[in-house]
């Protein structure tokens, strides 16, 4: 093989890959269903010229996923200026549910990949970590250096709520609608914030 053949042979590897991640990240913007075979059809490859760059489905997101949330900072800049924990945990925990809400069928498959195959759940984004520790910076200074427990506790309490699993349980199993699904969560989370501030007021 000539040097100018495996060029030729790198880029074309290179393109296919990039085809199929493209797909991936269309059809993931779409929040409906996400699944390999449908990927391979949008990115004109067949489904075993998919599984050749990706292993598995939950792979293939995870790269098609990469970059497309935005930082913790840049999501909370609605209410950079707020000082109120509680304000600014609701506006987290709403933006977290409509993110998921626009990706829904991605999400469920990632959920579903990790409750399977528990030992790949590192692979999931873990989005609502940096947007509850950016939520509650108000409270550092304040529960955090007074009673650090307390304080980890609190993110901890709302790491079940500002999440995936919280609102496709509200959806799936108490069958409310997706938007009175976010307002129930973000309730939740408010009433989580309110009754931490209370014990440093």
């Amino acid at each position: 093989m000539t040097a100018q053949a495996g060029t030729g042979r790198i880029n074309q590897k290179q393109r296919t890959r990039t085809a199929i991640v493209a797909a991936a990240r269309e059809l993931i913007g779409t929040g409906a269903e996400v699944t390999m075979p449908l990927v391979a059809r949008a990115a004109l490859v067949s489904e075993a010229t998919a599984y050749r760059y990706f292993p598995d489905l939950q792979s293939l997101i995870s790269e098609a996923l990469a970059g497309v949330w935005p930082s913790p900072a840049e999501a909370l800049a609605p209410v950079a200026d707020s000082a109120d924990p509680v304000e600014r945990t609701a506006f987290a925990c709403e933006f977290l549910l409509r993110g998921v809400l626009a990706r829904e069928g991605a999400v469920r498959a990632m959920i579903a990949a990790t409750i399977t195959k528990p030992a790949t759940a590192t692979a999931r984004p873990g989005i609502r970590f940096g947007l509850i520790d950016h939520a509650l910076r108000p409270l550092a200074g304040t529960l955090g250096a007074t009673d650090p427990e307390a304080f980890a506790q609190l993110k901890r309490d709302l790491a079940v709520v500002v999440s995936a699993e919280a609102l496709f349980t509200l959806m799936d199993l108490c069958g409310l609608d997706p938007q009175t699904a976010v307002a129930s969560a973000v309730r939740t989370a408010t009433t989580l914030t309110q009754a931490a501030v209370r014990t440093i007021e």
